[in-house]
């Protein structure tokens, strides 16, 4: 006879049972005594709402009911009933209780009370069973789901790009090495370095940081892929932005220009948090007052101008303004806040690399709505992006949100065969190590265009969550491996 006859709590919510016999199984949040009765409230993951067990002792030993401490895996069964309490409308009397899994309450870490999220991150294994990390992660899950959903609706193919590459595409040489050779006795070369030769892969290769390039050469004959993996990035960094390991949204399309391009990015965010406003309502308002609060504990300079939900509507409901990075470096120099040193970095002079704060500004403060910024100056832009006519500029573009700043990247990719090679060149980048790349532009070359989006920089915003460390069940960062 099967185990698991189970209702989900979800599933008991969204209409009334009353009457009904149910089998439920999860997790003791708390338990209280009233009236010589126990009220266990108990969660399976399903919702972020708990539900109610009211559990008699002349059903219910003794025994029993001491081993329901918060965190102990019950499996419960019993009749649905109309509640005598407020809070809910529905509740089950429990008729048999089996204890699935103890919970020690002198031992167990996640008591009922209020937990920091630097505390949280350290029982990263057990996070998962608060009402924060439950909801981040039912929210995750349904805007991945939704960026599939897009892609797969607007007939794109999903394209797996490798994990181990050879190639740095960012050009940022912060990789993970992938190696089988003896660290400790390594063969060399004549000249004392490394040789890579003797290796697996017989080349230097590492953990990939894009999959950028080769879904290029998938775009070359599917005209429109997207990929979203896995991308790896060895940066020596503790911020609250960075991971060592993130996922990437990356679609690449054939036959789009840079206009076609911000255009796809401008419906695609829509989409996808669009998906999460209508599918994710209570995870999303219990986060809305999550960071609300955490916002009234700021100093009143520091607060953001809008709660959570008020932001992504702001995004839903805005057209995104576009603008050239000239025509922004002009708004932010002329701007009180660079007049009067408000920015930490003062705006000065064409090509400087904006900062967060510098779009945080157009965004929130002179447009007050999300933007669109194209046609940077090629110093500051990767080798593969198509040149403006005016050979300073390239056809890039970075979109901008409130509270985060950059939150995708992109540009139409330079399909000239001459100007990439001579582009490589400037930057050092050896074109023998990148033929491949090069006869995408050699045989068949057309107009492309495609974006990339860090999955965890669009949780982040999703959910309000301040840290990215919060957002991906178990963070990789400097010193961090644990889980």
């Amino acid at each position: 006879m099967a185990f698991n006859k189970r209702i989900k709590i979800k599933v008991l919510l969204e209409k009334d049972h009353s009457g009904q016999k149910a089998t439920v199984m999860g997790w003791v949040r708390t338990k209280r005594n009233n009236k010589n009765v126990a009220f266990i409230a108990l969660n399976d993951g399903s919702s972020i709402t708990n539900f109610q067990i009211v559990a008699d002792p002349n059903l219910i030993s003794d025994d029993i009911l001491k081993r329901a401490t918060t965190g102990a895996c019950l499996k419960i069964e019993g009749t649905i009933v109309a509640s005598q309490g407020s809070g809910q409308q529905t509740e089950l009397n429990a008729e048999h209780i089996e204890v699935l899994g103890d919970a020690d309450p002198e031992k167990y870490p996640l008591q009922p009370k209020k937990h920091s999220l630097e505390f949280l991150r350290e029982i990263a294994h057990l996070r998962i069973r608060t009402n924060t990390f439950g909801a981040v992660f039912r929210v995750r899950h349904a805007l991945a789901y939704a960026v599939h959903k897009y892609f797969n609706d607007k007939g794109f193919f999903y394209i797996h790009t490798p994990i181990i590459t050879a190639s740095d595409a960012e050009g940022a040489g912060e990789t993970f090495k992938v190696t089988t050779l003896d660290l400790k006795n390594p063969p060399l070369t004549e000249r004392g370095n490394i040789d890579f030769s003797q290796d697996f892969f017989e080349r230097e290769t590492n953990l990939t940081v894009s999959g950028q390039l080769e879904g290029e050469l998938a775009a070359m004959g599917l005209a429109e892929i997207y990929t979203f993996g896995p991308t790896f990035r060895a940066e020596n960094s503790n911020t609250t932005r960075h991971l060592a390991e993130f996922w990437m949204i990356e679609p690449e399309m054939a036959f789009y220009d840079a206009e076609d391009n911000q255009n796809l990015a401008e419906d695609f965010l829509k989409y996808v948090i669009s998906y999460a406003l209508e599918n994710c309502k209570e995870d999303l308002e219990f986060l809305d007052k999550r960071a609300a609060e955490e916002e009234n504990a700021k100093k009143a300079d520091q607060r953001s101008e809008m709660g959570l939900l008020e932001r992504l509507r702001f995004v839903v409901e805005n057209e995104f303004q576009r603008l050239t990075y000239t025509e922004a470096i002009e708004i932010l120099r002329n701007s009180n806040h660079n007049k009067k040193k408000k920015f930490q970095y003062l705006v000065e002079n064409w090509g400087v690399d904006l900062q967060s704060e510098h779009e945080r500004y157009l965004v929130e403060k002179h447009f007050k709505k999300p933007v669109i910024l194209t046609d940077y100056p090629k110093d500051i832009k990767a080798f593969y992006m198509r040149q403006n006519e005016d050979g300073k500029t390239v056809a890039a573009m970075d979109i901008l949100f409130p509270g985060i700043g950059e939150i995708v990247g992109g540009s139409q990719r330079e399909e000239r065969l001459e100007l990439l090679t001579s582009r490589m060149e400037e930057m050092g980048i050896p074109a023998e190590e990148m033929w491949w790349y090069l006869d995408t532009r050699r045989f068949g070359s057309t107009p492309h265009a495609g974006f990339g989006l860090g999955f965890e920089r669009l949780v982040q915003f999703v959910t309000g969550m301040g840290n990215i460390r919060d957002v991906i069940a178990f963070p990789r960062t400097p010193g961090h491996a644990e889980f």
